[in-house]
């Protein structure tokens, strides 16, 4: 079964197929009876996009508040059960790289690196100093200072006068040069605690990923992605996950997977 014949069969369950459009998700997105696959994708991810999105409407048959919810094991495989959580999201790592968060996670570290590099500098002035309670002298210093603005947005734009206004842009990158009597300490400080926001939103987008992906119903999804690029592979690593799936398939309880068991 080919990618139009795949299509054809869609369309055969009363499925709208379309195949031109920028779709609302990453590559392809499923509405009820609609499945959008972006013009954008690569020729060899049309058919995995089109498992995936099918996947997801095979699931709506069986739970259909699945987009509010996020689907459950125990509708897909029967019985709610850690191991399908923690197979099925490395079939995920296999399947879609991104689901890893390497950038994100390089870029934490990275910011982590910087923290310890401006407490270094701190401590050179401050050697009790510690990010886990209020730094005192600096809180007395900052009163009087612009700068304090820094501490709660990286880029400030000042306005004074009032029948001539005048303009000045302040940022934690240039905190040097825009303050040039500050104490190298709370400079560093300064670029601390920007990093310290930095930090607590990639963690913040790493969590949201994560919850994401480990929705039942996009690991389902993603599991069909799987048995088509690498059955042999998935089924390695996820050996229970796929010995449940396939005796429920057996079974006919997934409604229109038994016609492309061929791909799967």
């Amino acid at each position: 079964m080919d990618e139009k014949e795949l299509i054809k069969y869609f369309k055969s369950l009363g499925l709208e197929v379309n195949t031109k459009t920028k779709a609302r998700g990453h590559q392809g997105f499923f509405l009820k009876n609609r499945i959008d696959v972006s013009r954008n994708v690569p020729p060899e991810r049309v058919i995995p996009t089109l498992l995936h999105e099918f996947a997801h409407y095979v699931h709506y048959l069986i739970e259909h508040d699945i987009n509010k919810t996020g689907g459950s094991f125990k509708a897909i495989f029967g019985e709610e059960n850690p191991v399908f959580e923690d197979e099925l999201f490395k079939v995920t790592n296999f399947v879609d790289e991104n689901s890893l968060c390497v950038r994100l996670y390089e870029h934490k570290d990275r910011i982590k690196t910087l923290i310890k590099e401006y407490e270094t500098v701190i401590k050179s002035e401050y050697p009790k100093f510690m990010r886990s309670k209020k730094f005192k002298d600096f809180d007395k210093y900052i009163k009087k200072s612009n700068a304090k603005y820094l501490l709660k947005y990286d880029r400030v734009r000042l306005v004074s006068g009032f029948w001539r206004k005048k303009y000045e842009i302040i940022s934690v990158s240039s905190v040097e040069k825009d303050f040039p009597d500050m104490p190298k300490s709370f400079a560093a400080y300064i670029k601390l605690r920007s990093c310290q926001k930095k930090q607590k939103r990639i963690s913040a987008r790493i969590n949201r990923m994560q919850k994401y992906y480990k929705k039942p119903t996009e690991l389902f999804a993603r599991l069909m992605e799987g048995l088509y690029l690498d059955k042999q592979w998935v089924c390695a690593l996820a050996p229970y996950t796929t010995k449940k799936f396939y005796e429920r398939l057996n079974c006919g309880y997934y409604k229109g997977l038994e016609k492309i068991r061929e791909l799967i």
